[in-house]
């Protein structure tokens, strides 16, 4: 495992110069804009790394941009890998896991997530304040490596508490207004049904998506700070009248993603 960790960061490191990041951001479904902000960007092909998944969605560009944003040294994953797309769980731990050892200390994970609140629709976004994961698999399954992280890492408090406020406060600065609430993941590729989205409500989900959990367990387990922002594109199946389309996703994902590039623009900065 660690020579695998090793071999992609190691790459990566080859490529990027001086930039040294200590900030990973992911972005979701139709969120690459944030990318196309950073000054001086080294943009390396997930191809192009030996060992790495490749992106398959659309949405999704499948490349690393790394430079400055706001002045600050960012990692910055233009568009992120899933579990439906065929990706074993080892192979989405290893992104992560490179990261770390690369010099990421903080991850920024974002996605596109359909809203089970009638109050925040299709254009909100919601800070994660916690997660449920309903996806069927989780990508610490298998032998520990003790030099990553310990076999039973603790999520009580998933999604650090101070960057949340941080996060709050810069949304706030900006006149935006950054709903939180409780996200639930599936495996996808499907939409949910009507009748999952009931259940989902009744335990308590906010919103709903198919990634950012699996990332989110990965960067804990090996000792990365985490914070999570949904862009909602749309309501759940079965609360409005309309059927949901990959294309909706992308084009609310599209308006949102400006308001949420402003937030995360100031926001390095400010950790």
């Amino acid at each position: 495992m660690q020579n695998n960790i090793k071999q992609v960061a190691d790459q990566i490191k080859s490529k990027i110069g001086n930039y040294q990041p200590k900030i990973g951001i992911i972005l979701g479904s139709g969120l690459g804009g944030i990318a196309e902000a950073i000054d001086n960007p080294v943009i390396i092909p997930y191809e192009d790394i030996e060992g790495f998944p490749h992106s398959t969605v659309s949405g999704h560009a499948g490349r690393l941009v790394v430079g400055k944003l706001n002045g600050i040294d960012v990692l910055c994953m233009q568009g992120r890998v899933h579990y439906y797309e065929g990706h074993s769980p080892a192979a989405l731990a290893l992104v992560i896991r490179s990261y770390r050892a690369l010099g990421i200390e903080t991850m920024i994970l974002t996605n596109a997530a359909g809203s089970l609140k009638i109050d925040m629709g299709p254009g909100s976004l919601m800070i994660i304040s916690d997660h449920i994961n309903l996806s069927g698999f989780n990508p610490l399954i298998g032998p520990n490596d003790e030099t990553v992280g310990p076999r039973f890492p603790d999520m009580t408090y998933a999604y650090d508490r101070d960057l949340r406020k941080k996060l709050l406060t810069v949304a706030e600065s900006e006149s935006i207004n950054l709903r939180s609430g409780v996200y639930l993941m599936t495996s996808g590729p499907n939409f949910e049904t009507p009748a999952e989205i009931r259940m989902f409500k009744m335990i308590g989900a906010d919103a709903v998506g198919m990634s950012t959990v699996s990332e989110t367990l990965c960067a804990v387990h090996c000792g990365m700070k985490v914070v999570g922002v949904s862009v909602i594109t749309n309501y759940g199946a079965g609360m409005v009248q309309e059927k949901q389309t990959h294309e909706e996703t992308l084009a609310q994902a599209d308006e949102a993603g400006k308001k949420l590039q402003r937030i995360i623009t100031r926001f390095v900065k400010e950790i």
